[in-house]
């Protein structure tokens, strides 16, 4: 059995055992790790009937600035409109480039700027993402942390769900009960239904994933494309 088919089945079970405690009128505190809300749309209305959700909006790559604020005020719109997101609180912590700049190094490991997507700049960045999330949800009682990373085919769900468990493992040896939920939330259709909920609530729909680096990308590809 593949990675990715281990994940959809360990999610699919813990899904299960979430469906029973909703059941009995408890559902658990799962913070969720946001970047835009296409990426939020389809994974929220997959798993926001079973956990008590909050959303995370921790994103020091995303650049420049008015793109950082941009995705933020759309998601704060989207989730007053969509269903599963009325009733979810929205964290937003203070946006710092510069805690995105200094994991990454690039005056060391100036390589990194041309890596393509999914690479070990890439990985930097979840780790950073994920990682502040799990102190946050550790620090105000939440039992599960995830997130909505996975739902695009351009991240490497094996990376960032490698992640999650190491991080989980290593606050359980602290004896700090933390639980990652392992997902690969493009599977079943979920990328396709997030780009369907876009086209209904007319979100704003990136054309690179967020940092500098990639929109640099993004727009040398434009302007390729506009000479063929």
């Amino acid at each position: 059995m593949s990675k990715k088919s281990v994940y959809l089945q360990e999610f699919e079970i813990e899904i299960e055992k979430i469906k029973e405690r909703s059941r009995q009128g408890t559902k658990p505190k799962l913070l969720l790790h946001c970047c835009c809300a296409p990426c939020s749309s389809s994974v929220l209305e997959t798993i926001g009937d079973f956990f008590d959700i909050t959303l995370y909006y921790y994103n020091p790559n995303i650049h420049p600035t008015e793109e950082y604020i941009r995705r933020r005020d759309e998601l704060k719109q989207f989730i007053k409109d969509f269903p599963q997101g009325k009733h979810t609180e929205l964290i937003i912590p203070p946006y710092d480039p510069k805690e995105y700049f200094d994991i990454e190094d690039i005056p060391h490991h100036p390589e990194r700027k041309e890596e393509p997507e999914k690479g070990e700049r890439c990985s930097l960045c979840y780790s950073l993402r994920i990682s502040h999330a799990f102190e946050y949800a550790i620090t105000h009682g939440f039992e599960y942390v995830t997130t909505v990373l996975s739902i695009s085919p351009h991240k490497d769900a094996e990376k960032i769900n490698t992640i999650g468990k190491e991080l989980e493992k290593k606050y359980e040896e602290q004896s700090i009960p933390i639980h990652f939920l392992v997902a690969d939330f493009k599977k079943k259709n979920g990328f396709k239904r997030s780009l369907e909920l876009s086209q209904k609530y007319a979100l704003y729909r990136q054309d690179y994933c967020g940092c500098v680096f990639s929109q640099r990308k993004s727009e040398n590809n434009l302007t390729t494309d506009s000479n063929l």
